[in-house]
């Protein structure tokens, strides 16, 4: 059974960083390309990176590039997201999602909520 478990969300002040964790079980980790999505107040599912199975491609959408870096541990089985000059609109549940890097993958986890506010 896929679990994967989001870590790591808070309240911030804008200008701040958080690192989120996501802990993968269930699927060969090592070999399934990964995504990270979120879900602000109001609004619907929105993808915003996601990188190969061995780490050495990323993408990013607009909205957080140059802001945020996605990585892994193939070793941890873990997924990371570190997000530095937060701003407001950045306040939703993140998931982490596998499978798929270019959108949301076949499955998420519960999410971990990041507000942003001062």
């Amino acid at each position: 059974e896929v679990q994967l478990v989001e870590s790591g969300g808070g309240l911030v002040q804008p200008g701040g960083s958080l690192r989120l964790s996501c802990a993968a079980s269930g699927f060969p980790f090592r070999d399934t390309p990964m995504s990270w999505v979120r879900q602000a107040p109001g609004k619907g599912l929105e993808y915003i990176s996601g990188i190969n199975s061995y780490g050495a491609i990323t993408h990013y959408e607009d909205s957080v590039k140059g802001r945020f870096t996605i990585s892994r541990d193939n070793i941890k089985n873990t997924l990371y997201l570190q997000m530095n000059s937060l701003k407001p609109e950045d306040t939703a549940i993140y998931y982490c999602s596998e499978g798929n890097m270019w959108k949301l993958g076949d499955s998420r986890g519960q999410g971990t909520q990041v507000t942003v506010s001062s």
